[in-house]
């Protein structure tokens, strides 16, 4: 593809060198780079892309782009930028041929329940014989085909790669985990995306964003790149505020959900552990739903995800069909099967919300003690650390407090962190450190009808200890534990 169609959209303030050559490739990582690549140096958080342009030029680059003043030969064509992460989603997305024009996508952002609601949607179009591709937490899936990634929202160079992919498969719609740093670090710009969903806000990655504020500002910016829908929880604070926002500034169709207001509502709720039995009301008529998801939480993920396929002319049967069928998704509310008179629980939960959601959804049904296994990341927000040990507390009979991927951190000093919070007048708890021992003796105390739950980890299959990762699957280690 030659150089000057893929700068065609690139707001560049400079650009010094030949532009009617052939390109074959882009990366951002000097190591990649081959013969006839454009080499994108970004200012990162801890390496600049701007020391490695040598080594760039070496490995075949010749066209850079930088946001820097820099010198090389006459032979290398050199690009200028303001922002070079916002000039990697142009150059890839022209690179791509713009796949996202030929994509129903779907942006589903917020704290909680991105993962869920992806897989839940995704369910319902299997039914209508949709083709499907998933970018999130769990990975990127192109029609059945999975590929793990690091990021929930990978790089704006790997996510234009994914989209041609899922064009090139015939792919019709694209249910994609917007976080909010991937909207921040400009990973979804030159996106098409035609549905917009917000699940909620509560305290998570201030880290990052500083606060709330700022974290919630983040993720309103997807609610202006969607063309058809925006679709909003009614009964979430932020969300209602942004229902009012948008409703000013933007003149395109929007949907409400919520359990008791919305567009989209539940009632005559019966909770199992099980699933929920609920009639669903819209505005296309009700229907009796069986979902085989434990919890409000889960209610809440399913009229999202609802509401996205009544938008899309899915009937309520179908609707039904997609939702009632649903498999679990892997590492949210997981059961690990166990022959044992105890049950042990997996969940993703990280915050202080999650926490609240999933231990008082697993309090209305347990027959008898919640054991909980948790810790906090490292090199992460603190202030969570003693909110998640209060609502360990609050829930728990036993909480048995450890890792979860302490990074660069100390475990025992994130621990100390956790326990500030914990009321130990309601609450049994035990320091462990390392997260196996932690749960081996969950599963030596647990008694009849016991349910253990494993918090933190969810779908992740490592652990991040003194900056070095380490094989960490928790179903796996339960299984080796228990036999």
């Amino acid at each position: 593809m030659i150089l000057n169609y893929i700068l065609s959209n690139v707001s560049y303030e400079k650009v010094v060198g030949e532009i009617n050559k052939d390109i074959k490739g882009i990366d951002f990582d000097s190591r990649n780079i081959k013969e006839d690549f454009i080499f994108v140096a970004i200012t990162g958080f801890k390496v600049d892309g701007h020391d490695f342009i040598n080594t760039a030029i070496k490995n075949g680059a010749r066209t850079i782009i930088v946001e820097k003043d820099v010198k090389v030969d006459d032979e290398i064509t050199l690009v200028k930028v303001a922002d070079s992460r916002v000039a990697l989603a142009e150059v890839s997305s022209a690179f791509y041929e713009y796949p996202t024009k030929d994509l129903n996508m779907i942006g589903i952002t917020g704290t909680n329940g991105k993962t869920s609601i992806s897989y839940i949607i995704d369910s319902i179009l299997k039914e209508v014989k949709h083709k499907t591709g998933i970018v999130g937490t769990l990975g990127v899936v192109i029609d059945e085909k999975n590929i793990k990634t690091n990021n929930t929202t990978p790089e704006s160079l790997h996510l234009q790669n994914f989209f041609e992919q899922m064009r090139d498969e015939n792919v019709d719609d694209c249910i994609m985990e917007v976080s909010s740093h991937s909207i921040s670090l400009n990973r979804v710009d030159m996106i098409d995306f035609n549905i917009g969903i917000f699940t909620n806000l509560s305290e998570d990655h201030l880290d990052f964003h500083n606060t709330l504020e700022e974290y919630m500002n983040e993720k309103t910016k997807l609610f202006y790149k969607t063309s058809d829908v925006n679709i909003i929880n009614n009964e979430d604070k932020y969300g209602k505020a942004l229902i009012k926002k948008l409703e000013k500034d933007r003149d395109i169709k929007l949907l409400t959900y919520g359990i008791d207001s919305g567009d989209i509502r539940a009632c005559q709720i019966e909770q199992s552990v099980n699933g929920i039995k609920y009639s669903m009301i819209t505005p296309k008529g009700n229907i009796n739903i069986n979902l085989p998801l434990p919890g409000r939480f889960n209610l809440y993920n399913a009229l999202a995800a609802a509401a996205c396929a009544l938008h899309m002319n899915i009937s309520l049967d179908v609707i039904k069909k997609g939702l009632e069928g649903l498999k679990g998704v892997k590492g949210r509310f997981e059961l690990v099967e166990l022959d044992k008179d105890f049950d042990i629980i997996i969940d993703f939960a990280h915050s202080p919300d999650g926490f609240e959601n999933v231990l008082n959804t697993v309090k209305q049904f347990a027959k008898s003690r919640i054991i909980t296994v948790f810790g906090c990341g490292g090199d992460r927000d603190k202030n969570k650390r003693p909110q998640m040990g209060k609502i360990a507390s609050k829930y728990s009979d036993i909480c048995l407090v450890t890792s979860d991927n302490s990074r660069s951190e100390k475990t025992e000093d994130i621990i100390e962190d956790i326990v500030v919070g914990i009321d130990n007048h309601t609450c049994e708890y035990f320091k462990i450190p390392d997260r196996r021992d932690a749960i081996k003796k969950a599963i030596q105390i647990a008694k009849s009808d016991d349910i253990i739950m494993l918090l933190g980890k969810g779908h992740e299959t490592y652990q991040i200890i003194d900056g070095k990762t380490y094989d960490f699957d928790e179903v796996e280690i339960i299984k080796e534990i228990i036999n």
